[in-house]
């Protein structure tokens, strides 16, 4: 018999090789507890879940793994207001095959699970109709990426997982009338609702293929699924824009038809008479940031219909970034399901970022106002993953390295007039140098990041913040006093190698040299 850690890391298993875990930090932003995201290059197993459920440490998943597949799915809802039990009943009346979990912060999860691995892309395509449907598509969707570079080091976005403190948690499934589900309770809803690659490719959330067709997904599920009260006037504005698009010589018959069939109850025919007089002035663009089109918007699905938004419309949606601690960081973000590897500067500079996707996607994305990317960036950044390397390949690992080198060569001073050469001299557990060789050594060696302020503070830490410089007072080969000011480390000591012997047998066929 398979046990919970077992079966529950069947249901979240994502990438291979990674996992992620979130450390909370004391400030607070906009009302919630801020966070770090790091992932962890070591495979997800039954230890650490085990661990996430008896809620010793908390464990997240990277959906997307390094084929750019999935498994597993999620709506994330962060909305501190939300009414969990009215949207569990609305999840059921859509019918959609979501598995609904509260969130940490008191929001929902919303996952999909599949007993098969299916491309990234069409689990985010399939989950961001869901969430227009909804009305959260303002909500983030994992995978946040379609695609991974894995040998450029790039990975997914993690999401914290349920049941931490499986006995005593407040990340618990949610039943219809909003009480919580047991961690097996929630195991045999989840295994039930895993969905094949076929029955995921042919569920369809809508039964109305012409109802608008080739139009807004806002405006079709608006009018599929109901449009609210107080939204008529905006939804009937918006789809006579569509209707001029469509069918241009019959648009206002038909805008009269729409209100009279779809609008509970009908906008009175004086209100309809003052769109239709409205929208014969110009022509509209449609009105993506209002209510409440912004909560069904699918903004990637609707530029590709006919009568959608136009590409010059609107801005790319940016997402998904995850950064490489080097030195300097490379910076990986999802942009119109594009993934785009950038350096620092091609992230702060819209113009810089303009030529990335143009040699990168094929594509020059339109500007926004300096102040709202800084704002989308910085927002990026709060929430993006981050990926520790190796010492070695930060500037100040390199750095290490050399200075070793430098004074663990063949090139050692014998006595300390020898340092007037340039080369170190090791004495009583120290290891001193003229800055100026130093450099000269890291510069033949492609090292050039560092100014001499920059050195001499590495320098500094070597010797626990303490002085790393002196004076060596000595006679020279005329017997006159030299000063020389030198700087110095703790003395490195480069350990020895042992290598097992290495016997031959002698082969009788051998050719004797």
């Amino acid at each position: 018999m398979e046990t919970s850690a077992k079966r529950f890391l069947g249901l979240f298993s994502g990438c291979e090789n990674a996992h992620g875990q979130t450390t909370v930090l004391d400030k607070l932003r906009h009302g919630k507890q801020k966070a770090e995201y790091v992932a962890v290059r070591e495979p997800l197993t039954c230890e650490l879940i085990q661990e996430h459920l008896d809620g010793t440490r908390g464990i997240a998943s990277i959906p997307i793994d390094e084929k750019s597949c999935c498994r597993f799915g999620a709506l994330d809802i962060d909305d501190y207001n939300l009414d969990l039990a009215a949207l569990k009943r609305k999840v059921s009346r859509l019918k959609l095959p979501l598995v609904m979990c509260r969130s940490k912060s008191g929001g929902a999860h919303l996952y999909l699970f599949l007993s098969e691995s299916v491309p990234a892309v069409e689990v985010r395509d399939k989950l961001s109709e869901f969430s227009s449907a909804l009305g959260c598509s303002t909500c983030e969707v994992f995978p946040k990426q379609e695609e991974v570079i894995a040998e450029r080091g790039d990975l997914g976005n993690f999401l914290n997982l349920p049941y931490f403190n499986a006995k005593h948690t407040t990340r618990y499934a949610i039943k219809e009338d909003g009480d919580s589900l047991t961690l097996d309770e929630f195991l045999d809803l989840a295994e039930a609702a895993r969905m094949t690659f076929e029955e995921f490719r042919n569920f369809k959330l809508s039964n109305d293929e012409d109802l608008l067709p080739n139009g807004p997904p806002c405006l079709q599920q608006l009018t599929e699924f109901g449009i609210p009260q107080g939204g008529r006037n905006t939804v009937l504005f918006n789809v006579g824009i569509y209707l001029k698009n469509s069918s241009p010589e019959t648009w206002k018959e038909s805008l009269e038809k729409h209100n009279q069939s779809y609008c509970t109850p009908s906008l009175p025919a004086k209100e309809v008479v003052s769109v239709q007089e409205q929208l014969k002035k110009k022509e509209y663009n449609y009105q993506c940031k209002v209510e409440p089109l912004n909560s069904h918007c699918n903004r990637s699905l609707c530029r590709t219909r006919k009568f959608g938004i136009s590409h010059h419309q609107a801005f790319p949606a940016i997402g998904g970034m995850t950064v490489v601690q080097s030195e300097p960081p490379v910076w990986f973000v999802d942009v119109d399901g594009a993934r785009l590897e950038l350096g620092t500067k091609q992230l702060q500079m819209q113009i810089d970022f303009q030529r990335a996707c143009m040699e990168q996607m094929y594509k020059m994305p339109a500007r926004m106002k300096e102040s709202e990317w800084r704002d989308l960036i910085d927002g990026l950044m709060d929430n993006a993953t981050r990926i520790t390397v190796p010492e070695e390949l930060t500037r100040k690992g390199q750095f290490s390295e050399l200075l070793e080198i430098f004074c663990t060569g063949r090139l050692q001073a014998h006595i300390p007039e020898e340092l007037l050469t340039g080369k170190p001299w090791t004495e009583e557990g120290f290891t001193y140098f003229k800055l100026g060789s130093l450099q000269e050594f890291l510069k033949r060696h492609g090292f050039n990041h560092y100014t001499r302020g920059q050195i001499t503070e590495r320098l500094k830490e070597m010797n626990n913040g303490g002085q790393a410089d002196k004076q060596f007072r000595f006679k020279d080969d005329k017997d006159a006093w030299r000063k020389i000011r030198v700087w110095f480390v703790p003395e490195i000591t480069r350990g020895d190698v042992d290598f097992p012997p290495v016997t031959f047998e002698k082969d009788d066929d051998d050719v004797p040299f």
